[in-house]
């Protein structure tokens, strides 16, 4: 009996230390807390007195408040009042008041570089690369492009005039009525070869899931073979938009994402909610590099449900969830409080952001860190490493000549002439440019500045650094002239070696001046290699079940030291881009 009250005692003893630990920590972290916030009360309050210069106390205190999250991820950031109206444009609604053109800063002067069909400034008749000279008689030489932003929105109904010049003719006076200007999540939608039907998401902002039902619907009266949606560059958005887009395609009560952290009453997991709207047609989901957030709760879910097939490359691996918290004076923080965790378990997270380097760099998650999950019918996938392709496609990119001509504005300004010399386009699907007009395209190049190095000429410059630098570039120079010349004749050629390249940047930008939006896709439709393989894979019947059942080369999706296996494609076999 008394070794059972020694005991009691001992525990009550126990009990009574661990809460008196409990209570001196909590008490410590609430010191520390009120400490440091004393400390950088006063630091503000003598820089602000004493400071040689006058100080922006806003400015000054934001930094603060930035340097203080920096420590963190790059999607936990503080928004003051100043900034809100374009945080809420940014990351929860696509409506404003405006004309509907987008604007561009060039030698310090303003130019229209899209307009958007339907909206004030395309009734107008401005173009893209129309110069806005004045805002209702506001000189806007000198100005950035955030404030002419500024200058170009406001209430909807409100008149605005512009003063607009386009080539080299005399200014014109313009009159518009603002416009309430909705950017579509959905921004295209319509019936692709082989019957199948196509809708591109751009982001997951409110009404995202009403906008792919309206598209579903529409497309479904065509009868398709399959469904295509294109999740590539989608950067994501609300998370429930989510759930919603991953329930027209699965059945009711069916776990589509969880999400876990910190605080128990924060943690959810979401399930679908009603009968889906196609739960049988085939589907392809594609995806790439820049498909993050809730791009990778749809493409993974479906692909964790063996519902959809994935297609392109790797996505972004962004694994975390943000809520926003309301602040005194109009402001706010938006902050990382959870991962979120796809239906196999897994989650895609692929930067490390806990355990940075010494130097402040962030780890990636190690190939040996990673862990095997499982797909509804047995497939296997992996965490740490975003969403990886069922089938992959590897991304090819443009050469540097096509680049240059690109950011030097040269494709931009020929469209710009092409348009106002040629007053009708046959239709976006079936245009394309010809020899003719490309040659034309050519001599409108020469003269103008579109310099630039091939990788062939960085490393030819490297060489004579290096060789210098060890005082041998003497005994070499004569070799290496040899091959500068070689080069710089090899590059003459380029316009007509990348030939094809250009002409479809060249199609894309110059549909756009007829077409807008809607011409970019449907130009590019014959040369989108991610789409002509959803195509073929749900065209073909025996590589679709292959790939959901996983047989064979699809019994694994994306183990880490698979990445340099090279994988069949039709006739052609690429190797895994990691």
């Amino acid at each position: 009996m008394m070794q059972k009250n020694v005991y009691r005692n001992i525990g009550i003893t126990t009990s009574t230390i661990l809460l008196a630990v409990l209570v001196w920590s909590f008490n410590e972290d609430l010191f520390q807390i009120s400490k440091n916030l004393d400390v950088f009360a006063s630091v503000y309050k003598e820089v602000n007195i004493n400071y040689v210069d006058d100080i922006n106390s806003a400015k000054l205190i934001k930094s603060g408040v930035d340097a203080m999250l920096d420590g963190l991820d790059p999607y936990t950031e503080f928004v003051p009042e100043s900034e809100i109206e374009d945080y809420k444009l940014k990351y929860v609604s696509t409506q404003y008041g405006g004309i509907g053109a987008s604007i561009f800063n060039r030698d310090k002067k303003v130019f229209v570089s899209d307009v958007f069909n339907g909206f004030p400034a395309q009734r107008a008749d401005i173009r893209p690369g129309d110069q806005l000279v004045k805002i209702n008689d506001i000189e806007l030489a000198g100005k950035t492009n955030e404030q002419v932003s500024i200058l170009l929105k406001g209430t909807k109904g409100a008149a605005i005039k512009l003063l607009v010049k386009r080539d080299d003719a005399a200014p014109v006076e313009k009159s518009l009525v603002r416009d309430e200007i909705k950017q579509p999540n959905v921004t295209y939608y319509g019936m692709v070869s082989g019957n199948m039907g196509y809708i591109k998401l751009d982001k997951f902002l409110e009404n995202s899931a009403d906008e792919v039902t309206t598209a579903l619907v529409a497309l479904k009266k065509n009868n398709p073979q399959g469904i295509i949606l294109d999740l590539r560059s989608n950067g994501g958005g609300i998370l429930q938009e989510a759930v919603k887009i991953v329930n027209l395609f699965v059945a009711k009560d069916v776990e589509v994402v969880s999400q876990k952290g910190k605080i128990k009453e924060k943690n959810f997991s979401y399930r679908t909610m009603s009968a889906p709207l196609e739960p049988n047609l085939p589907l392809v989901v594609l995806v790439n590099s820049r498909s993050a957030s809730a791009s990778e709760i749809v493409a993974g879910s479906l692909q964790d449900l063996d519902r959809a097939v994935i297609i392109g490359q790797r996505s972004y691996g962004k694994g975390l969830v943000q809520q926003t918290f309301t602040l005194p004076y109009n402001s706010l923080v938006k902050i990382t409080i959870a991962k979120y965790y796809i239906p196999s378990g897994r989650c895609v997270q692929a930067l490390d952001y806990t355990h940075r380097k010494d130097d402040g760099s962030v780890n990636k998650m190690a190939d040996s860190s990673l862990h095997e999950y499982k797909t509804k019918d047995g497939r296997s996938v992996y965490d740490g490493s975003g969403v990886y392709p069922d089938i992959m496609i590897k991304q090819e990119r443009f050469a540097n000549i096509t680049q240059a001509l690109v950011g030097k504005l040269m494709i931009f300004d020929y469209a710009t002439r092409f348009r106002n010399t040629h007053t009708k386009l046959s239709d976006a699907l079936t245009y394309q440019m010809s020899d003719d007009d490309y040659n034309d395209f050519v001599k409108f190049l020469n003269g103008k500045d579109y310099n630039y190095s091939t990788n062939s000429e960085k490393l030819l410059t490297s060489l004579k650094t290096e060789a210098t630098k060890e005082k041998q570039f003497g005994e070499i120079q004569g070799e290496y002239d040899i091959l500068k010349n070689k080069l710089m004749a090899s590059k003459k050629n380029d316009l007509q070696l990348h030939k094809d390249e250009i002409k479809q940047v060249l199609e894309n930008e110059i549909v756009s001046r007829y077409y807008y939006e809607k011409g970019r896709y449907e130009v590019n439709f014959k040369y989108d290699k991610e789409l002509a393989q959803a195509v073929k894979t749900m065209q073909d019947k025996n590589q679709l079940a292959a790939v959901l059942k996983g047989v064979g080369e699809y019994k694994i999706i994306g183990k880490p030291q698979l990445a340099a296996v090279a994988i069949k494609k039709g006739d052609k076999t690429d190797e895994i881009d990691q």
